[in-house]
Order: structure tokens, then sequence, then C-alpha cells
């Protein structure tokens, strides 16, 4: 499931970034989100999402929410 589809409140597991963009994945592993690493979605916007990863508070848009897999911890 893509991180854009989380349920609110809800802490998944990062299962991959699936991108060919390096600078989008640079910048997601720069703030924490890379394979194994939990995210709690607080919530979804239609052009985004809001999580907390690693105790950070971001906003991610569309292009971004789309490119992380997530999985039930």
């Amino acid at each position: 499931m893509k991180l854009k589809d989380g349920k609110p409140g809800t802490t998944y597991e990062v299962r991959e970034i699936c991108t060919d963009d390096s600078e989008m994945e640079k910048f997601l592993f720069s703030l924490g989100c890379y394979s194994g690493e939990p995210v709690t979605v607080i919530s979804n916007k239609k052009n985004g999402c809001i999580v907390c990863i690693r105790d950070g508070r971001y906003s991610l848009d569309k292009q971004l929410s789309e490119a992380v897999i997530i999985c039930n911890q």
C-alpha cells in the first residue's frame, strides 16, 4: 500500500521507496524514511499527507507520498 493510502493515526513500516528519481530517494532518506523504519500517518489530504518519522512531523506532497510503500507493523 502507498503512504498516501494509510489510515490516519496508524503506524506502518516502510517496505520500500519506489522511484527512479535519485534526488527524491536521497531526500526521503535524509528524513529517516527508508526500508524498515516506522512511519505514522497523522492526516491525509488531497495533495499529500502529514506524517511523523523519527520524532519529526513532515508534510509530504502527493508525489513523495506515492513513492513510499508501506505495510502494517
